[in-house]
């Protein structure tokens, strides 16, 4: 497994490179030693499918609003809702409006990168 080493002690995320990671999903990615951040710009209508990872996760919307399913389960997440997965649980997210949101993850994820 390789090791992630942060970026410097301070990251300008506006900064980072945009990548598309799937239709309607627009994130700057950058790792600590044991984390992935993601921070998406999503676009109403647009979705995560119905997936699971090793990884814990948690989604905290910054505007805008999700509907984020745990494990069967649904909820709206919106400005200060907080939605941890985790690891190994299914899970999928549907973006109900325009918005922006911070995804981390636990470990990193090897396959996000900057």
């Amino acid at each position: 497994m390789r090791v992630y080493e942060p970026l410097m002690p301070f990251v300008d995320t506006d900064s980072l490179r945009v990548i598309e990671r799937l239709p309607g999903w627009y994130g700057r990615y950058f790792h600590s030693s044991s984390m992935t951040f993601a921070h998406y710009e999503f676009i109403q209508g647009s979705s995560i499918h119905e997936h699971s990872h090793p990884e814990e996760e948690v989604y905290e919307v910054i505007n805008g609003e999700l509907e984020v399913t745990i494990d069967g389960v649904a909820q709206i997440a919106r400005p200060g809702f907080v939605a941890i997965i985790p690891p190994g649980v299914k899970h999928s997210v549907k973006a109900l409006t325009d918005g922006r949101a911070i995804i981390i993850d636990h470990p990193v994820r090897p396959e996000f990168q900057s």
